[in-house]
């Protein structure tokens, strides 16, 4: 399933900056940075409730937020794109 995950992480302090750059590379392991702060990862079941489980562990609930959108398996219906488009897609092959 297409999961879009988006976060806002308090950078006022160091401990903060840490967090957020934690938190982006555990959504990079996952998906595809399609804005700053936010990833669209397809996961299965079992990963989507190990990185939901990783992340919320990495953030600090008093100041900061965590947002997953679940589209789904037809999620290509779901998303319409204006503009550039950086990357492939989350669910091409990336052959290197």
């Amino acid at each position: 399933m297409l999961v879009l995950i988006t976060y806002d992480v308090n950078t006022e302090t160091a401990d903060g900056k840490r967090r957020l750059r934690k938190v982006a590379k555990q959504c990079v392991n996952y998906g595809r940075r399609v804005q700053n702060s936010v990833f669209e990862c397809i996961l299965d079941q079992a990963q989507c409730t190990m990185l939901k489980s990783i992340l919320s562990d990495l953030i600090d609930e008093n100041a900061d937020s965590l947002r997953f959108y679940y589209l789904g398996n037809k999620y290509k219906t779901k998303v319409e794109h204006i503009g550039v488009d950086r990357g492939i897609a989350a669910d091409q092959t990336l052959i290197l």
